[in-house]
């Protein structure tokens, strides 16, 4: 999906912080310094006690600094921050994940054919006030399109997209390279950014740092990096979700004890709060919270760097996910929502069936792998993002690698340090963290290909790409997106998957179920996802 190699170690991070667990950011740089303030401090509710103009403050349990570049951005505080700011041609509901008319009109009838045609939204202007164009839209295009450019973004596009077209000020032309029916909801992908702001030099490095200028409901008032980012509601706004809230102010506080007491008690700081530890479901609800989950993709993995011996015998790989107690790790650190993975996929999605090799629990087996693979008093190191579900699961892991004999270390730290160390291609053995692929989508081609794929981001870090495994795996994975009929899309994608399944070089240890808490007696319209980050574009006062 992208030049691993060439692609600057800034970008690299910022493609991977979506769920809170991976990446780095730069500080904000002083192009945004002409925001307007935001609060004194991320104490400063802005009046979120009462009254239909108070200010909406949340709690985002992870970092608001990485990237917020759209085209670029895989982090679940940005892209939940953007789907507020921008728009696409079409959206998609948070929870169905059905695409709906944004700056399009509407949503193509025939999803057949090779050509896509969109009349933008009369009187659509973006937040400085000048309209929404064509031009616009085939701007983000090319740049996503480009070979020269390496975004995240080309990933979910160049597969299928050839090339889009202005066929005047209102209309453009989507031309595919083959018919492509799943790729109308990636069109949230491709936030529509003002061409006039966006083309000027250095203005991708703003964007990255934290500007933002969409055309949605909302407009970004004040970035603070590793505190708090304020909105409000856009006034001209015309589309299909208005603004609910007149102002907004999204605190980053990663670490769960702070994040639990800002929505805890009378004198809560906060109306609504995701990522919310399973230990304080009971005591939150208690006071009066609603607590609700949303069960997805959101899953712990194991990477291994198959560089580093032995780890490039597949039977030591797979010997270390057998002997992973993954039903103990679901009852202790999760206390009952997850499930072991059984499958790259998530059991609800449409895609789904059980890998021909699942990792059920199976110690003996583990120790007869790694006898035939020749290996004895391995020791490991596991380089892990301090998220505080993925800290929680990894006295398991060492408890059931132990067990075996192979003396293992847990050495969880900062994520921008795990992900630096990875950037610099400097050596590890394995690497444990958190992923959810459902914030881009819900088709299994766009899950696999993100963390799948030659260029791919993923794969360099595992250093796999070269193996001729991986090899044949890419060329069914290419031919699987361009099959036309559905079942048997379908069915070759399961069957390569089988084969990531049993190369476990990146895959998931258990799937588990992301907490979102909120106050049901300020706000209505509510939907916790099952993907990190709020969306509050159906949401009210009461």
């Amino acid at each position: 999906m992208r030049d691993v190699n060439r692609t600057p170690a800034p970008h690299r991070r910022s493609f991977l912080k979506y769920t809170g667990a991976l990446g780095a950011a730069a500080a904000l740089s002083s192009s945004l310094s002409a925001c307007s303030s935001g609060p004194e401090s991320t104490n400063d509710t802005g009046g979120s006690g009462g009254g239909q103009n108070a200010t909406l403050t949340a709690v985002i349990g992870y970092g608001n600094d990485g990237s917020w570049d759209p085209t670029q951005t895989a982090s679940a505080f940005c892209m939940a921050a953007n789907n507020h700011i921008y728009e696409g041609l079409l959206d998609t509901d948070p929870i169905s994940r059905e695409p709906y008319a944004a700056l399009a009109t509407q949503v193509p009838a025939d999803l057949t054919g090779t050509s896509w045609k969109f009349t933008l939204r009369a009187g659509a202007t973006f937040h400085d006030g000048k309209p929404v164009t064509a031009d616009d839209v085939v701007f983000v295009f090319d740049r996503i399109l480009d070979p020269k450019t390496q975004t995240l973004a080309k990933g979910f596009f160049a597969s299928w997209l050839k090339e889009v077209r202005r066929i005047d000020a209102q209309n453009v032309e989507l031309v595919l390279k083959f018919p492509f029916p799943e790729g109308v909801s990636r069109l949230t992908l491709a936030k529509i950014m003002p061409k006039h702001v966006f083309s000027q030099p250095g203005a991708w490095d703003d964007a990255i740092k934290g500007k933002a200028i969409g055309s949605g409901p909302y407009r970004q008032t004040a970035h603070h990096p590793k505190s708090n980012t304020t909105f409000e509601a856009f006034a001209a706004y015309n589309g299909p979700r208005r603004p609910a809230f007149k102002k907004m102010n999204w605190l980053t506080i990663v670490d769960a004890a702070p994040r639990v007491a800002k929505i805890s008690g009378a004198s809560a700081g906060a109306q609504i709060a995701d990522n919310v530890p399973y230990a304080n479901i009971a005591r939150l609800r208690e006071g009066g919270m609603t607590v609700q989950g949303g069960a997805g993709m959101n899953n712990l993995f194991l990477m291994f760097n198959t560089r580093h011996k032995p780890f490039d015998d597949v039977r030591v790989r797979q010997a270390l996910r057998y002997a992973i107690d993954t039903d103990k790790m679901v009852e202790v650190a999760l206390k009952g929502h997850g499930k072991p993975s059984s499958s790259f996929l998530n059991e609800a999605n449409p895609s789904y069936r059980p890998a021909k090799t699942v990792y059920a629990y199976d110690p003996e087996k583990a120790k007869k792998l790694l006898k035939e693979a020749g290996v004895k008093g391995l020791e490991i190191e596991i380089l892990s993002v301090n998220v505080s579900w993925i800290v929680d699961c990894l006295p398991t892991v060492k408890a059931s690698w132990d067990a075996i004999g192979v003396q293992t270390t847990l050495a969880p730290q900062e994520t921008t340090a795990v992900f630096t160390k990875m950037d610099q291609k400097q050596d590890y053995q394995v690497v444990a963290a958190a992923s959810n692929p459902n914030q881009f989508g819900l088709d299994a081609d766009l899950i696999m290909h993100y963390n799948y794929g030659p260029q791919n981001l993923w794969m360099g870090y595992a250093r796999w790409a070269g193996d001729p495994v991986a090899k044949q795996l890419f060329k069914d994975m290419d031919r699987a997106t361009q099959e036309p009929d559905a079942d048997r899309k379908k069915a070759m994608i399961q069957d390569y998957i089988d084969v990531v399944a049993e190369q476990a070089v990146l895959y998931p240890v258990v799937h588990n179920e992301l907490m979102t808490a909120w106050n049901p007696r300020r706000l209505a319209g509510i939907r916790p996802q099952p993907y990190p980050g709020i969306n509050l574009l159906q949401a009210k006062w009461v």
